[in-house]
């Protein structure tokens, strides 16, 4: 068995104190944490919206500068999976569970309750909603996962680092990374994943609690949350025992053909001419607003500041708690693409992806709300349950979601046991199986404990307050990557100076 590093014993110590500490006194953990998310919110919400702007330009600029030819291993170095099945892994690991909880849900509730700028109700407000679900959903989402995961596999892959956070840092602080203030390091990123997957996992539970509330009266209580998590984390801890190639691989792909039959069954059965037009108008104004919405944060006015902070800043702070997981994840399976082809793919396809689905079910929402049922009443994770009740088919589209939630609730956790493992062993890309035992455990706790505390405010409060500490070790490690791309660069303009002197 690999030896356990310090990384792994303190992040465990951690986790077991955050555990005990919820559940022995759940209102005091939640006034902690939401007393810690609001400081966070009010004074540092700027801050978020300028660094996820700033790792959107970073990507853009290495498309197209030179840089983006370089090959993330060595030159002979092929891509181990295809297009589709790369696709499928990236895409199942990084949105998952929070496309198919907020693909109807954050759509109606900006229309008809929290609007960013209209009045509620209003055909502006429809725009809005729309508009602001892309945004949340797009390229800046996926530009936080693409930064981690080009450093990771850019230094894994072609200067042979191991597949560890703070060896990415090493051009900066040279060998201090290898001693306690790596370790420091380490802890950070391993602790924010467990934060970010087991608020995930949370949200998970709830919606299949909201799917069984609706198909068999089942209550939404926490024991019923309980219970599907300990059955859940039975399926993935089976799943990662197989191992990545097998478990991880035929889960993605089966989470794509649940989510294509959920979609398609919705694409025909739903208002099909309202969605295309929604698709075509949402994406032209999600294009011409980028810039102002990226930036967007009224200080005069105290309503529509708290709005970005309820909304954009959760989401940022969401996807930077993912990251250092997602990140690790997508560079272990992105060996051999140049930066070029692994930032197009990771910016784009998936965004598009999410904006049809969020399209398919928001819209269809929208109007199913415009039509008279109220399903702007019920609570989010009951929101994709009350649309379909609306349409034929209602209990199998029903049953169908909840699938795919779990297996996209298996694959999340799956993915982050294996990355947790890395992570506590010294990069390995081979954990012990015991060491993804115990990270899977501890990841269902952590949700367990979170949902019995607060809900879904003590998930959101908790995900703010990770994913802080782990925004600045992302910009460091922007700055790291440019110092490598300028010495390798300089390196190979002084061999080829040196080869054209010979041949004189």
């Amino acid at each position: 068995m690999k030896k356990l590093t310090s990384v792994f014993w303190i992040t465990l110590a951690i986790t077991l104190f955050a555990s005990v500490w919820g559940s022995l006194a759940p209102a005091n953990f939640e006034t902690i944490s939401a007393n810690v998310k609001n400081y966070i919110s009010i004074h540092f919400g700027w801050y978020y919206l300028l660094i996820v702007s700033l790792f959107v330009i970073v990507c853009l600029y290495l498309i197209f500068s030179p840089y983006g030819k370089i090959k993330l291993g060595k030159p002979n170095d092929k891509p181990d999976y295809s297009y589709s099945t790369w696709f499928a892994m990236l895409f199942s690991a990084g949105m998952g569970i929070g496309l198919v909880f907020y693909g109807a849900a954050s759509p109606v509730s900006h229309f008809i309750k929290t609007p960013p700028l209209a009045e509620p109700g209003t055909t502006e407000a429809i725009r809005d909603s729309m508009r602001i679900t892309f945004f949340h959903y797009g390229v800046h989402a996926w530009a936080i996962y693409a930064i981690v995961a080009l450093i990771l596999a850019y230094f894994k892959f072609r200067h042979g680092k191991p597949g560890l956070i703070s060896a990415t840092l090493e051009p900066v602080f040279g060998d201090k990374m290898k001693g306690a203030w790596g370790k420091a390091i380490d802890v950070i990123a391993v602790f924010a994943t467990i934060v970010g997957v087991a608020t995930t996992l949370g949200f998970g539970a709830a919606q299949i609690n909201g799917g069984l509330t609706y198909l068999l009266d089942i209550e939404k209580q926490f024991w019923v949350q309980l219970v599907i998590i300990v059955v859940v984390t039975g399926l993935f801890m089976l799943s990662a025992y197989t191992g990545l190639s097998k478990g991880i691989k035929y889960l993605s792909n089966a989470n794509m053909g649940l989510a294509a039959i959920l979609f398609i069954t919705m694409l025909v059965i739903g208002p099909t001419v309202y969605i295309a037009n929604t698709f075509t108008d949402t994406l032209g104004s999600y294009i011409q607003t980028l810039a102002t919405e990226s930036l967007r944060l009224n200080p005069n006015s105290d309503e529509e500041r708290q709005w970005v902070m309820d909304w954009t800043v959760f989401f940022w702070a969401w996807w930077i708690a993912w990251a250092p997981f997602v990140g690790i994840f997508i560079a272990r399976v992105s060996k051999g693409r140049s930066i070029r082809e692994f930032l197009s793919g990771v910016l784009l396809v998936p965004s598009v992806v999410s904006f049809l689905w969020m399209t398919a079910f928001g819209a269809t929402g929208i109007q199913t709300q415009q039509n008279g049922a109220d399903i702007a009443s019920l609570p989010d994770e009951q929101v994709l349950f009350g649309v379909f009740e609306q349409f034929p088919m209602s209990v199998f589209l029903s049953i169908i979601a909840m699938m795919l939630i779990g297996t996209f609730f298996i694959t999340s956790a799956d993915s982050a046991t294996f990355v947790l493992g890395m992570q506590t062993t010294n990069g390995s890309l081979n954990p012990p199986k015991t060491v993804k035992f115990v990270w899977g455990i501890a990841q269902s706790t952590i949700a367990a404990v979170l949902l019995y505390t607060g809900g879904l405010t003590a998930l959101q409060n908790a995900l703010i307050a990770a994913a802080f500490p782990f925004s600045f070790i992302m910009l460091l490690m922007v700055y790291s990557l440019f110092k490598a791309l300028r010495a390798d660069r300089a390196a190979l303009q002084k061999n080829k100076e040196e080869t054209t002197s010979k041949s004189a």
